[in-house]
Order: structure tokens, then sequence, then C-alpha cells
């Protein structure tokens, strides 16, 4: 099944409960929230506070993405706040595997995020104690850039590499997620989509998330 995580960073915030209600009403699986500290990536977004006064006005899957420093220090504190999810990054993370136990200790779902840039190296002995792979197919820092088609080729191996494990593990792709390149992405074989501005800028919410998961 293909899910639909609309990014938080795309909705108005001036109105962030109505958005959220409007996406969760329209179909989308889960919310796709940015925490950015300025530090590992170049901009400054939500944090623990916005999080937890969104938790009590909404029943989807927080997916909270943790675009930060030294992430093993701030899991209580997004768990706290309400992430059903939290996946932090590989670049800042020397030992992924700590903080992944760290956010199962607490009865949360794991997601290990890769830049573009960065190769799958080291992944494949983490993957069973994963619950989702993020691979971003753009440069994060900022939403509404162009989709880097030659993370196609990254998808595909990830995927591969999960099949010939037979587990089970989302894969989840984040960037310039669109009605094209959503087709491109599922047929390399993501089936978490992240789209921001494909959808928050659409009047008809239900409609686009319909398209994106694959319907007419």
């Amino acid at each position: 099944m293909i899910k639909i995580a609309p990014s938080l960073l795309a909705a108005d915030f001036s109105c962030l409960g109505k958005e959220i209600k409007e996406i969760e009403e329209a179909g989308a699986d889960l919310l796709h929230i940015d925490v950015m500290d300025g530090h590992f990536v170049p901009n400054l977004t939500v944090g623990v506070p916005v999080i937890a006064s969104l938790r009590p006005k909404s029943k989807l899957v927080f997916d909270v993405h943790l675009m930060i420093d030294n992430p093993l220090s701030f899991i209580e504190p997004f768990v706290t706040a309400g992430a059903d999810i939290i996946g932090f990054h590989t670049e800042v993370a020397e030992k992924p595997l700590e903080v992944i136990e760290a956010i199962k200790s607490y009865g949360k779902k794991a997601c290990l995020a890769f830049n573009p840039a960065t190769a799958l190296s080291g992944v494949e002995s983490l993957l069973t104690e994963l619950d989702m792979v993020l691979l971003m197919t753009v440069n994060p820092g900022f939403g509404g850039q162009a989709f880097m088609p030659e993370v196609l080729s990254k998808i595909r191996q990830l995927r591969k590499m999960v099949d010939e494990k037979g587990i089970l593990l989302d894969i989840e792709v984040d960037g310039g997620i669109d009605t094209q390149t959503a087709k491109e992405v599922v047929q390399a074989g993501a089936n978490v989509l992240v789209a921001g501005t494909a959808i928050f800028a659409q009047p008809d919410r239900g409609n686009i998330i319909k398209i994106l998961r694959g319907g007419k």
C-alpha cells in the first residue's frame, strides 16, 4: 500500500490545526513534520512545543523527521510531544543503533534518513532494527526544491536489499514529489511519499492525495 505523508512545512502556519484536519479528512496516512535546527541544515522550523500543541488535534501518525545534530539527546522530548515515528540522519549519528534503540525503548518506530549524496553503506546491517528508511530526493533544508532523479537508483538498491531479506520495512521519499515523480519513486520501490506544496497548494486535497497514491 502506498502511504501519503503531507509535509507540514508547506502548510499555512497561521492555521495549522485547520490545515491538519483537512488533510486528515482528505485521506492522508501520516503527517510529516520536519524539525530543522539551523546547524545540520540551513533552516529553522518547528520544535517540541508546536508538535505537542498539534497532537491533540489529529489522529494522524506523526512522522517526525529530525534534521538536527545530536538526535539522541532529543528522543525523549519528541516522544513526549507526540511523535509516533522518529527519523534521524545517518550523517550525524556515529552510533545509529544506539539512537534506534532509544526510539524503540519508548515503543515508537525508528527511521534512518539519508541525504541524496550519502551512500547506503552500513544500512544493510540495520534493516532488521528499523521500521522505515527515508531517502531524501532533494538536499534538505527548504521546501519546494526540484526532485533529484539520481536518487532513483538508490531507491532500487534499497528495495532490493529489503526484498532479499524478506522484511517488512517502509521506504519513504521526501523532496520534489508530485504527480509525475510519485510514479517514478513508486516504480523504483518506495511506498511512503512525502509531499508538501503538491498537496497543500491544491484546493482539492483529497483528489491530489488519491492521485499520488495511484488513483485516477
